[in-house]
C-alpha cells in the first residue's frame, strides 16, 4: 500500500473535513489578498488619539514598583524572559537603591 488510501465508504468532500484536524485543506477559504488584509486602513477607519497626559491620574509610582517595571523592560529587551521562580528574585533586586539598580540594567544591556 502505497500513498494515501481513500476508502469508498469515507466522504471525500473538502468541505467536511475538520479545519483544526486539517488546516491545509480550507486553502480556499482564506482571505483575499487585499490592502486592507496586509494593514492598509479603510476609508472610515482612523487612529485613535493619544492619550492626553493631562487626563492621567496623579498617583506616584513607588521606587520599588519602577525599578520593577524598569528591570523587567530591560530583560525583555534583553531577550531575557523571567521564569516563574525568578520573581522573588526581581523583588529583592527592586529593593536595591537606584545606583545599584543602573548598574544591573548596565549589565543586563551589556553597555560600559
Amino acid at each position: 500500500m502505497t500513498g494515501l488510501q481513500t476508502f469508498p465508504t469515507a466522504s471525500t468532500l473538502r468541505s467536511e473535513f475538520d479545519p483544526y484536524r486539517y488546516p491545509g485543506v480550507l486553502v480556499d477559504a482564506l482571505p483575499e489578498d487585499t490592502e486592507t488584509f496586509h494593514g492598509v486602513m479603510e476609508s472610515g477607519d482612523y487612529e485613535l488619539p493619544a492619550p492626553a497626559p493631562a487626563s492621567r491620574l496623579p498617583l506616584p509610582l513607588e521606587p520599588a514598583d519602577r525599578r520593577r517595571l524598569e528591570l523587567h523592560a530591560a530583560l525583555t529587551t534583553a531577550g531575557i524572559a523571567p521564569l516563574p521562580g525568578d520573581l522573588a528574585a526581581i523583588e529583592a533586586l527592586c529593593a536595591l537603591d537606584d545606583t545599584t539598580h543602573i548598574a544591573l540594567q548596565r549589565w543586563i544591556s551589556r553597555t560600559p
